[in-house]
């Protein structure tokens, strides 16, 4: 008989355990045969020719605390995030912010060389799935911004903005944060920025969540965001072009014709989805015990 306690630990989708034995299977593989470390991981000065290291190195981990968490991490936010975006949106999601991640560390590790001359940023490897799991973490901030977690009792909209934080604090504690901080850093700003304006959405055929609630200042507290609006824009004319924001509906325009995307109706939408998938996920697990009581009385009765 499964009770609520354990409930909460099955119904992970099928795409999700083949990604968390990917992981698993990248971990034994660079255990065993460590030679294959500077073919797989992000290893800045063998980039090139080796370039496939900028897929490779997001999808297995060099430690077993980093297997563990990432796999159990996936499982978890894999069971809301794939029922609202569709199974091939989400493994493209995966994809595209693991590649732009490691790409962002690159390309910032050769440019740390140039600036320092050290070459601890050239032969430095980089690997593992945090960045991916910092996108995540944003797609939970869009589906549900204002569902507390449980235990902790905060709004998943800061989850992202509250691990950067400790991130940031805890690497000036620890001696191996290069190795972390950068992909954390590079995949929620990637994971904000596919979502923001690049995922696409079937039911409109357009693409982003232009939203107020999903702007770049969300991610700070209300006191900073007139500080950080005006620079996000500037950004934000760099990726989309002169926009003209009206203060009627904060909707994006390009010459006067609305940007893809500009929506809101479809931002709010894309929540009350969420939090439906959410609590019918919810309901499902409540449900489940329920059912085998059911079953296993009706067996008992049966066998009288």
């Amino acid at each position: 008989m499964s009770s609520p306690g354990t409930s909460m630990f099955t119904n992970f989708t099928k795409l999700c355990k083949g990604l968390a034995l990917v992981l698993v299977v990248g971990h034994l593989v660079v255990q065993f045969i460590p030679a294959t470390v500077p073919y797989l991981a992000l290893i800045p000065a063998r980039t090139i020719p080796f370039a496939w290291n900028l897929i490779t190195s997001g999808y297995f981990e060099l430690s077993v605390y980093g297997v563990v968490f990432s796999t159990v991490s996936l499982l978890f936010m894999g069971k809301f995030l794939e029922p609202v975006w569709g199974s091939k949106e989400f493994l493209k999601f995966i994809f595209v912010v693991n590649f732009l991640t490691y790409l962002c560390v690159f390309v910032t590790a050769i440019a740390l060389y140039y600036i320092t001359r050290l070459e601890i940023y050239l032969y430095m490897p980089f690997a593992g799935f945090n960045g991916v799991l910092a996108g995540l973490l944003v797609g939970i901030k869009q589906i549900i911004p204002d569902q507390e977690v449980y235990l902790i009792k905060i709004k998943a909209k800061w989850l992202p903005s509250i691990v950067l934080v400790l991130s940031i604090a805890s690497s000036f504690f620890t001696l191996d944060s290069a190795a972390y901080l950068p992909t954390l850093i590079f995949g929620t700003y990637m994971g904000w920025l596919y979502l923001r304006y690049l995922q696409r959405r079937p039911e409109t055929k357009l693409r982003g969540d232009p939203s107020d609630d999903f702007a770049f200042s969300s991610f700070f507290p209300e006191f900073l965001r007139p500080v950080i609006d005006p620079i996000a824009l500037i950004f934000h004319r760099m990726l989309c072009g002169r926009s003209n924001v009206t203060s009627e509906d904060h909707g994006y325009a390009t010459s006067g014709a609305p940007l893809p995307g500009s929506d809101s109706v479809e931002a709010s939408r894309r929540r009350e989805r969420g939090a439906r998938a959410l609590e019918e996920r919810l309901g499902t697990e409540r449900l489940a015990p329920a059912r085998n009581k059911d079953e296993l009385q009706s067996d008992a009765l049966d066998s009288v």
